[in-house]
């Protein structure tokens, strides 16, 4: 049996100039909207490309909603100030893990951080395109002058003088040729992917009294004393112990033993479901992973209503409706930051944010979360540079961080920093007349520090 691949021939096209800008931003998720920000108060002509109708990603669509760690400084503590001022986030909080207390900033409610986002981004001057996928970069000589995108207008060109891949999954530094490792590089195995979802109708105040009463049942957690805290306050995970119960009871077998419960706007949301081994750059396995994800949630609503205090009247109110795909491809830039600087604080001379968010490692195989509270490290800015193309830069999840060092960079403040500094970089690249790649990384530190964004690990407290 032949196991060549069956292709067609497609017809050469001309393809039609939408716009032109400084600045291409590819992705609206938790990143891109920094990086647009960044480079628009910078005074650049950005566009920024969004393949749902609402941004925000994982951090609103996806229903994460927090931070794993703290939002120490710049456009991400402004951000979150902000929707704190209308109540759209609340007091930021300590939680204890298995190894230290870890500062975590507070939820934030999703929708009201998706108005807030759009808001601050149209008045910056940044043309945002909804419902439209970037499916290719446009090269010239090594040199990426633009994207492709497919919309309802068709396929169509929209130019750049510096391109920002904030896709998650480096699609545009991929297409473009730059080398990336997918997973841990070896067997490319990769962390697995999961969803959220929301019960109404909880109990929540009898949730936190049981688990402060419970700590052998929930070990890493966040509880407040006030019961008025609540709405934003409340973190909780471990249920391992009555995940194994259930499961004898039941006859049945749960995908995952360590569950997450949290507090965000009033809503109770759900960390639970699992599936491990699969590949987030193929279709067939997503689209997989989903029908399982969803069996999941029924089973995990199940266990919650029959075994867990204050969830007796609870129901399933909502379903994220993208998946969170925790691990792809890790771009090879002109530094991969390891494992051993994100654990032993390695300063870098070229730092473009230090950051506190926890070690947050889900095994792939299967095992128990690794949730650790660890000191805070530096981020260099060469990780952001793609090997072997110009005038591109990554931020997100998809910089030149190895498998171990992911564990802390993947998470939403990290996220949000390294799109900031893409931002800030390509804005000064372009005000000195020359590449991303050579611009003076003592005057993108220099814009950063008067955003008061802390670059130094010694400078979090």
């Amino acid at each position: 049996m032949s196991t060549a691949v069956k292709t067609i021939n497609e017809p050469a096209r001309e393809t039609p100039c939408l716009l032109e800008a400084d600045v291409v931003v590819v992705g609206g998720g938790t990143t891109g909207p920094m990086a647009a920000l960044a480079a628009a108060r910078q005074g650049q002509k950005v566009v920024m490309i969004e393949r749902f109708g609402s941004l925000g990603g994982n951090m609103t669509l996806g229903l994460n909603t927090k931070p794993s760690g703290v939002l120490s400084g710049g456009l991400p503590l402004e951000i979150w100030n902000l929707a704190r001022s209308v109540g759209g986030v609340g007091a930021d909080y300590v939680a204890t893990t298995k190894v230290k207390d870890v500062k975590i900033s507070s939820p934030c409610d999703p929708e009201m951080m998706k108005m807030l986002l759009t808001r601050l981004l149209h008045e910056a001057g940044v043309r945002v395109l909804f419902e439209t996928v970037v499916s290719a970069p446009v090269l010239e000589d090594g040199v990426v002058t633009g994207v492709i995108i497919e919309g309802k207008g068709g396929r169509q060109y929209v130019g750049a003088k510096v391109v920002i891949d904030c896709s998650a999954d480096a699609d545009i530094a991929a297409g473009a040729g730059a080398p990336y490792i997918l997973g841990d590089g070896d067997s490319h195995a990769v962390q697995p992917v999961s969803m959220y979802f929301t019960m109404s109708n909880v109990d929540v105040p009898r949730l936190a009294r049981w688990a402060e009463a419970n700590p052998d049942e929930v070990p890493a957690r966040a509880i407040p004393e006030d019961d008025k805290d609540l709405d934003y306050g409340l973190w909780l995970t471990g249920f391992n112990n009555l995940v194994k119960k259930y499961q004898k009871e039941k006859g049945i077998q749960l995908q995952r033993e360590n569950i997450t419960l949290k507090t965000a706007n009033g809503v109770l949301y759900v960390n639970a479901t699992r599936v491990l081994g699969v590949d987030g750059l193929s279709p067939l396995e997503l689209s997989d992973a989903m029908l399982e994800i969803y069996r999941q949630i029924e089973a995990y609503a199940k266990f919650l209503v029959e075994m867990v205090p204050g969830f007796e009247g609870a129901r399933i109110s909502q379903i994220a409706p993208v998946m969170g795909v925790r691990e792809t491809r890790h771009i090879q830039g002109e530094y991969m930051l390891s494992g051993n600087d994100v654990i032993d604080c390695v300063p870098f001379d070229d730092t473009i944010a230090a950051d506190n968010c926890a070690m947050d490692v889900h095994e792939v195989k299967g095992a128990d979360v690794d949730f650790q509270g660890l000191g805070p490290y530096e981020i260099p800015y060469r990780v952001l540079l793609p090997q072997n193309v110009e005038q591109l830069l990554v931020a997100g999840r998809c910089i030149s961080a190895d498998h171990v060092a992911h564990g802390r960079t993947r998470n939403m403040p990290a996220c949000m920093a390294t799109g900031q500094a893409a931002g800030v970089a390509a804005a000064v690249a372009l005000k000195s007349g020359t590449t991303v790649r050579d611009v003076d990384v003592s005057k993108v530190q220099a814009v950063l520090r008067e955003m008061k964004m802390p670059l130094k690990a010694a400078e979090i407290a």
